[in-house]
């Protein structure tokens, strides 16, 4: 009889169990990011066409562990500088899960100057992917959702199973004393394959010792193999796989959804980025007014003491004094709210030392330039002479030298397509973009094919079954009683034979014609969300080509309302020193030139904001892992 097979795949066996047994938490940890990261990087490539990094595992040195370090920054506890400063708590599993990583330090850390952080927006956009929660929060669905995909894809892996047994026995009841043990050794493997046949085959070794009277002792040997497949109800791949198609499915669903994320979440942090800047402005804006109103004061106070201005309009220059210092002050207030939601919404301690780039602000005065040109080419042929009282102001062109003869007809303009920016799409071409680009109308229409595979697999349900299934047995196991038995032999001629067939009736089906009535009910409802969204789609390319075309609008008429508020606070103050006019009046025209200056800083925030939401509702603003975005560029601007 040869053995020497049967006891090597009991070894391989049992040593396989053994080293499975051994593995540490760290080990399983290992695995199980491995097999997650392979599964999101075959994904990537399936729902976006390419791969890029991606990792949850967060550096043992974050930005905002070294902002709370280095400016000491008060704290509640460790977990507040991140995990790897918990301290590993009783019967803690002995890993290096807390104390190390394989990522390296957060490189924001280098822009730390002198203990301040300064950003630029595209700082700001890598520092909110690495330290936003929110964000992170998306990743670790993906990779759980990697994790179920794996487990639904062991289902139809080969399984081992392994067992050790023994037993002692001593039997007094009987004339004589009966003493001995069992040993026992039980291996098997289980292989489901997706046509729904799925095959068991186990074999068993036992040994059996007397260890009174004769002291015999006998081996046993048993194989035992199971074959099932079913016929009708429950056959076939699409049946039998459909959790693991599901599994599948979902997680290309939620690669789509986090590109759909991305979008969304850089074109906030652009928005705030830009919204503290602008709130910035203002701040800057209310700051010289007040020295203006300062200035304006001093020289009421002048006047009024050579007898030339009454002592009410020194009073009412007074109070307007009061009220720019009042405005002032509410600007550094709102200025320093605004940064502090900033600062949370990147992940950061809101009280950490940060300062955004103002230069941001110039250059999108010079993206803007364009639209301020076109304000005075459509209406003057005198050249475009832009002022700026400061550094990164934006200023408006000078006004039309020609104006129209009161007895002209008042026509009004539509808006048109001149000084366009190049978002602005022709409304059909704009819509079709967004059709083909979205992932998320992309994940509508494949919910609706879901909706569709599961009312299928409910109808099945309700088929009559019918199961066929073989059995193959022969060998013989040994016992106690048996152990004066010669040893067992594997002799498949001496074995026993099965096969069998199963038939299920359909008497009562309730349970099943319910789900298959709700599957009917879910593909309708797919159906019309599909419809809904895209409605809402097609609504969303509409208004915010509205809203960039108005914005461009608010650009051209702030620029010229701009040039009329520095002439009016210019003319004024000539006026005032000449005597004919009040203190009032240049008060009110500095005042209508804060307006005007906030007005214009809004206009051109605001436009380009509608250019960055317009791109992320037509799903084209690509935005990498890094969280920095790629902007779309139209095909008849491509040089």
């Amino acid at each position: 009889m040869r053995l020497c097979p049967v006891f090597a795949l009991v070894l391989s066996l049992l040593m396989s169990a053994l080293l499975m047994g051994g593995c540490s938490a760290q080990n399983y940890r290992e695995r199980r990011d491995q097999a997650a990261r392979s599964i999101i990087e075959q994904k990537q490539q399936q729902a976006t066409g390419r791969t890029e990094p991606f990792t949850i595992e967060r550096p043992a040195d974050t930005l905002r562990r070294r902002l709370l370090l280095d400016q000491e920054l008060p704290h509640s506890s460790p977990a507040s500088l991140g995990t790897g400063d918990l301290s590993p708590i009783k019967h803690w599993p002995k890993d290096n899960y807390l104390s190390e990583t394989s990522q390296p330090p957060d490189p924001s850390i280098a822009r730390l100057d002198g203990q301040t952080l300064r950003l630029t927006l595209v700082d700001a956009l890598q520092v909110a992917a690495r330290n936003s929660r929110e964000y992170q929060n998306r990743k670790e669905q993906i990779f759980l959702s990697a994790l179920n995909l794996d487990l639904e894809r062991k289902e139809f892996r080969a399984t081992l199973t392994a067992l050790l047994g023994g037993d002692a026995s001593l039997n007094l009841g009987g004339q004589d004393e009966v003493a001995g043990v069992i040993g026992s050794a039980d291996g098997g493997i289980t292989q489901r394959f997706q046509s729904g046949l799925a095959i068991t085959s186990r074999i068993a070794v036992d040994l059996v010792k007397l260890l009174t009277q004769d002291r015999s002792s006998s081996l046993g040997l048993s194989v035992d193999t199971t074959i099932s497949m079913p016929l009708l109800r429950g056959a076939g791949r699409h049946i039998v796989a459909e959790p693991l198609t599901q599994a599948e499915r979902t997680v290309v669903y939620d690669m789509l959804s986090f590109e759909q994320y991305k979008r969304s979440f850089s074109v906030g942090i652009a928005r705030d980025y830009l919204a503290v800047l602008q709130q910035m402005d203002q701040l800057q804006n209310a700051e010289d007014s007040y020295r203006r109103v300062i200035t304006s004061a001093r020289r009421s106070r002048r006047l009024a003491d050579a007898g030339r201005l009454p002592e009410i309009q020194v009073d009412q220059a007074i109070q307007e004094e009061l009220r720019a210092r009042e405005r002032w002050i509410t600007a550094q207030t709102s200025y320093a709210r605004r940064l502090d939601a900033f600062k949370v919404t990147l992940g950061l301690p809101p009280d950490a030392r940060i300062e955004l780039d103002r230069s941001e602000l110039e250059r999108l005065a010079q993206t803007a330039r364009p639209l301020l040109e076109s304000a005075q080419a459509a209406s003057a042929t005198a050249p475009v002479q832009p002022a700026a009282s400061r550094p990164g102001e934006i200023g408006p062109p000078t006004l039309p030298r020609t104006r129209p003869s009161m007895d002209e007809d008042v026509v009004l303009e539509p808006p048109g397509t001149e000084g366009a920016g190049p978002m602005e799409l022709p409304e059909d071409r704009a819509i079709l973009l967004a059709l083909d680009k979205r992932p998320d109308l992309t994940i509508a229409n494949g919910q609706v094919f879901d909706a569709q595979r599961r009312v299928v697999v409910a109808a099945d349900a309700l088929r009559m079954g019918l199961d066929l299934s073989a059995r193959g047995s022969f060998g013989e196991g040994r016992s106690l009683g048996s152990a004066a038995q010669p040893d067992a032999q594997l002799r498949p001629e001496k074995g026993v034979y099965t096969i069998g067939a199963l038939l299920s009736l359909p008497l009562d089906r309730t349970r099943e014609a319910s789900t298959y009535r709700s599957s009917l009910i879910s593909l309708e409802r797919a159906t019309r969300a599909l419809q809904e969204l895209e409605d809402q789609v097609k609504l969303g390319v509409r208004n915010g080509l509205r809203t960039l075309q108005e914005a461009r609008e608010s650009v051209k008429t702030q620029a010229m309302a701009l040039t009329v508020a520095r002439r009016r606070v210019a003319s004024t103050d000539l006026f005032l020193q000449a005597g004919r006019a009040e203190v009032r009046d240049l008060l009110e025209s500095q005042d209508a030139l804060v307006n005007a200056q906030n007005a214009l800083t809004a206009a051109v925030v605001g436009y380009r904001i509608a250019e960055l939401e317009l791109q992320r509702d037509l799903g084209v603003l690509e935005v990498n892992h890094e969280g920095v975005w790629r902007e779309y560029t139209p095909v008849e601007n491509v040089p």
